[in-house]
């Protein structure tokens, strides 16, 4: 080769090699900047326009994440989390961000990486312990997660998220006592701790004790618009056998959010316990309705169907719930007991 072709050779080499990384960054810039998503709300729109004139900056993205992450748009949110990461690798929260969005999304396995590094970046950093402590909890290693919660508490005697987390690992564990001390020492240290009274009326439940009505009642009282203290007070009364009292409570539950299907559930097995298979039947029904995808719904609407003794319609149903779940054991006894399934 002529020796004085190889540096120009060499140099076109280069410069096509720069132009490659150069699209490289462009493209994933393109793809953070021109989905149709970006434009769907104002503040989204206005951001991504900021994001556009400095695609350089960290904080926009993470910004942005934060914002897409509350529409429920995770899938689109962790893009600009790593995209923060990426361009600024020193800020534990956005290494703790892509974390937490994957813990909440299930991916276990995922997340720890995400979060230890946000713990390396700042050991500091409460979130991060506590998510991992979760991780801990999930996957049943007990004491490594009472090591996350305890660090954390020696930096903050008073972290009411530390204590409501020692509490479920106590109940995870079946130590009931513990696990009430400590949801009871969040409401010391944060008397509006929503959950706490949530566990604390569960707990409470589980031991037929009607102190659990009380801690309903303030869960409620807190937020209305979380109707699940109306429903637990119900499978209150219905463990007792207070039957009434159990159908008001899921009525009210129901007037307050239609599409609680779990209160269409319990009323419909309290009227079949009052001999009402017509009652039970309607309830059964709309929850076909709400969640069509639901095979229990399906089962339990065909036995009010047979009990009826429309035999045609509870097949249906029973073969319907089958089809949604080919491992439900119940509907397959029920077509068996009718001699049509061996």
């Amino acid at each position: 080769m002529n020796n004085r072709i190889f540096p120009y050779l060499l140099a076109s080499m280069l410069l096509l090699l720069f132009a490659a990384c150069g699209n490289k960054g462009g493209s994933q810039n393109s793809e953070l900047i021109n989905n149709p998503v970006y434009q769907s709300e104002p503040e989204l729109k206005k951001i991504t326009g900021q994001i556009s004139q400095t695609p350089e900056d960290a904080t926009l993205f993470y910004r942005r994440g934060k914002m897409l992450q509350r529409m429920k748009l995770d899938s689109v949110a962790i893009k600009d989390y790593k995209r923060a990461t990426e361009l600024d690798s020193n800020k534990a929260e956005y290494y703790s961000a892509v974390g937490d969005l994957l813990f909440e999304n299930k991916d276990l396995s995922g997340s720890v990486p995400w979060i230890q590094k946000a713990i390396a970046k700042n050991p500091a950093d409460t979130r991060a312990r506590l998510k991992i402590a979760k991780v801990f909890l999930y996957i049943r290693k007990y004491p490594n997660a009472f090591e996350q919660i305890n660090i954390v508490l020696r930096n903050n005697a008073y972290d009411p998220e530390a204590y409501f987390l020692k509490g479920m690992i106590y109940k995870d564990m079946k130590d009931t006592a513990k696990a009430m001390s400590s949801f009871q020492t969040v409401l010391n240290v944060a008397p509006e701790y929503r959950d706490a009274l949530i566990q604390l009326g569960l707990l409470y439940s589980y031991k037929q004790d009607p102190m659990a009505l009380k801690y309903y009642d303030n869960a409620y009282n807190l937020d209305s618009t979380d109707v699940f203290p109306l429903f637990a007070k119900g499978v209150y009364y219905q463990s007792e056998k207070n039957y009434e009292q159990a159908k008001e409570e899921y009525h009210h539950c129901i007037l307050r959010n239609q599409h609680y299907v779990d209160a269409y559930f319990n009323m419909g097995y309290v009227l079949m316990q009052q001999d009402s298979v017509q009652k039970s039947f309607h309830q059964y029904d709309i929850a076909t309705k709400i969640d069509y995808m639901n095979p229990t719904a399906y089962y339990n609407r065909g036995v009010c169907w047979q009990i009826m003794d429309s035999i045609k319609n509870a097949v249906a149903d029973y073969r319907k719930a089958i089809e949604l779940d080919s491992t439900y054991k119940s509907p397959k006894e029920k077509l068996k007991s009718l001699g049509l399934l061996k």
